[in-house]
């Protein structure tokens, strides 16, 4: 009799703690195949590096989907992870990370999904031997990535020189590289650290694409690991703590960067030395590191009036912009932050124009902002809707259909940028979809 008082307390313990659980878990797996659906509207999948989930190992505990940063990219379905909304992946990698028994790896898109973008072979390797890409040019947005494929690319030379020593030739370095952002500086450190010779080419400054952000743009959220430096264990960066290291970095490693010299032709010659030209002169390489980023040359609308000097394409000092009409368009994170950074400056009226019905490219954190600025009435969205005219005290928007004419003393537009093709394919890089195993194997056969 005891003993059967005891299994029903165990029973009503049971029954207690697993019904309530299990009733979680169908809440979260419906809303996770809900939002599934409406990311079916919004993208085919992944663009870029994404976690693959081997299902076979998943054991479904959901780490994985609190790991991510960027929201509602995975969710456990029928028990086991998946990728729910592809489309807001940017390669953050956590989710591989937390996973406890190691069945996420981080794979790139396949090359169909971004057929402009270079192949690159495991060792971040072009079809032009010793010519490497690192960074958002190769299909990864975020600083850390660029960071670590800098480093990583650098190693990989360094342990091609080890083995082939006859290849040393006067008047070359070890590695050319072009662009000083985070993979440009990862690789400058690395190729200092382990002695390589090398030169560093930047158009702009030190820092590429990361010093033209906003001011206190955050531009990293996970820990990074800086060659010679160590791990930059901070949560958060904001783009002027970053330069500030990157400064300091400068001085402290002898680190020497060419800027505002652009790069204008690589050929590579018989004897496998590239040329690198630029404005300035010539160098001689053995190896080259692309590091440069995507966004190229902003891209414009093509509406009339766009030539007007109050149209911009990037915004560094909100706080220089007060009591005025302004019109962001664009509707991805660079569009967002501008939008948010100019509605908290004295007196702005700020109107952002999206050409879609929903921002569906944003991260999550800029998401929930934008709809705090929305509620608080900081800032107008008007989605559906497009630019067709700028004068030099109004914009005309066209929104399905119907014009609306609002006042205007600003526009900045955010449409992406031109990324940088036609140099990729003067140097000899061949973009889009290509198997550079099956042509590593046949240039093999070609030797034999």
């Amino acid at each position: 009799m005891e003993s059967f008082f005891i299994f029903l307390v165990f029973a009503a313990l049971v029954f207690a703690t697993v019904i309530p659980y299990m009733r979680h878990v169908r809440k979260k797996e419906a809303k996770a195949r809900e939002s599934a659906e409406k990311g079916k509207l919004h993208s085919g999948g992944p663009q870029a590096q994404h976690p693959h989930i081997d299902v076979s190992q998943c054991i479904g505990c959901g780490t994985c989907v609190d790991a991510c940063p960027e929201g509602d990219v995975l969710g456990v379905i029928a028990g086991k992870a998946a990728i729910i909304n592809g489309h807001k992946c940017i390669g953050h990698g956590l989710c591989a990370d937390a996973c406890p028994v190691g069945a996420i790896e981080i794979v790139m898109a396949a090359p169909s999904i971004s057929a402009d973008m270079p192949e690159l072979s495991p060792e971040f390797e072009t079809n032009v031997s010793n010519m490497f890409i690192v960074g958002e040019l190769g299909g990864l947005a975020l600083i850390k990535n660029a960071v670590n494929q800098g480093r990583e690319c650098v190693d990989v030379i360094a342990d091609r020189l080890e083995k082939n020593e006859s290849s040393k030739t006067d008047g070359a370095v070890d590695v050319c590289i072009v662009g000083a952002g985070p993979g440009g500086i990862s690789a400058s450190l690395r190729a200092i650290e382990k002695g390589l010779s090398y030169v560093t080419l930047e158009q702009d400054r030190l820092g590429g694409t990361v010093a033209k952000y906003p001011r206190q743009k955050l531009v990293m959220t996970s820990p990074v690991e800086f060659p010679m430096f160590g791990k930059f264990k901070k949560l958060e960066i904001t783009k002027e703590e970053l330069l500030e290291f990157w400064n300091s970095v400068f001085e402290k490693a002898g680190l020497k960067v060419n800027t505002s010299e652009r790069v204008e032709n690589i050929v590579r010659g018989e004897d496998g030395i590239f040329t690198i030209t630029t404005a300035k002169g010539e160098y001689r390489a053995r190896h080259v590191i692309l590091a440069l980023g995507r966004r190229g040359t902003p891209r414009k609308l093509g509406v009339k009036g766009e030539d007007l000097p109050k149209v911009m394409y990037s915004l560094i000092e909100a706080d220089a912009y007060t009591n005025a009409n302004i019109l962001v368009v664009g509707g991805g994170d660079s569009a967002v932050e501008a939008a948010m950074g100019l509605a908290h400056q004295k007196g702005n009226k700020v109107t952002l124009s999206y050409r879609k019905d929903a921002f569906s490219r944003i991260k999550e954190r800029n998401a929930q902002r934008i709809q705090d600025c929305i509620n608080e009435k900081l800032i107008e969205v008007i989605f559906n809707s497009n630019p067709v005219e700028i004068t030099e005290k109004s914009v005309i928007l066209d929104v399905q259909g119907e014009t609306r004419e609002i006042p205007n003393d600003y526009v900045w537009i955010f449409a992406g940028g031109i990324p940088p093709n036609s140099f990729l394919e003067k140097v000899g890089i061949h973009l889009g979809p290509r198997d550079l195993t099956r042509e590593a194997q046949a240039e093999a056969k070609k030797a034999a």
